[in-house]
């Protein structure tokens, strides 16, 4: 493996690791209590300021008011626990450095341009990105339920899906994207080849 490669193993314990193994392999276990995910959030604003690779100046200030809006207030960590089935278990903390990586994948296109995102767009790409990494792994049933009973009691800006498509297609925000050139949601549709 070359020098900047790096390689992360999300293990549940260490409880069958030889010293051995964990001091050839630099393995460092910190138990989800210890360390939870808001300083994730943290840590990706700052970086992007000291970067540069920001999409605008109030970027810092957006994230941490959708984390209060979306994730906090709601206690979405203990509602998708408790209402919820995943296909796999992924830890939060896992599902916050999925939600950190689309979300910058997402605006990566606007920093590369160098134009800025106001808040209202940014929003749109935390609500695509917070539906995702949060409850990409549901089946439809539960991605309706999240739909209903998450994004839209946060009075998310979400797609206009008419209650006959979302009662016969099962339409939510999952069948969605942000749109880069309209900056708006258009219904997701396969590549032509």
């Amino acid at each position: 493996m070359s020098d900047n490669c790096k390689m992360t193993f999300e293990v549940e314990n260490l409880d069958n690791a030889s010293p051995a193994t964990v001091s050839r392999c630099g393995i460092i276990y910190v138990s989800p209590p210890d360390l939870s995910w808001e300083p994730l959030f943290d840590t990706w604003s700052r970086d992007r300021v000291e970067t540069k690779t920001y999409c605008h100046a109030d970027e810092s200030e957006w994230i941490t008011a959708f984390v209060q809006k979306y994730i906090e207030k709601p206690n979405l960590v203990i509602t998708l626990m408790k209402g919820y089935t995943y296909m796999m278990p992924c830890p939060m903390i896992i599902r916050v450095t999925q939600f950190l990586s689309l979300l910058q994948a997402v605006l990566q296109p606007h920093v590369l341009k160098g134009e800025p995102v106001d808040k209202k767009v940014f929003e749109l790409y935390f609500v695509y990105a917070l539906a995702w990494s949060f409850a990409g792994l549901f089946e439809t049933d539960d991605r309706q339920k999240f739909h209903r009973e998450v994004l839209e009691k946060c009075q998310a800006p979400l797609p206009a899906i008419s209650a006959a498509r979302a009662q016969t297609d099962k339409e939510t925000v999952f069948d969605y994207c942000v749109n880069y050139e309209t900056k708006s949601w258009k219904i997701w549709e396969v590549p032509e080849w």
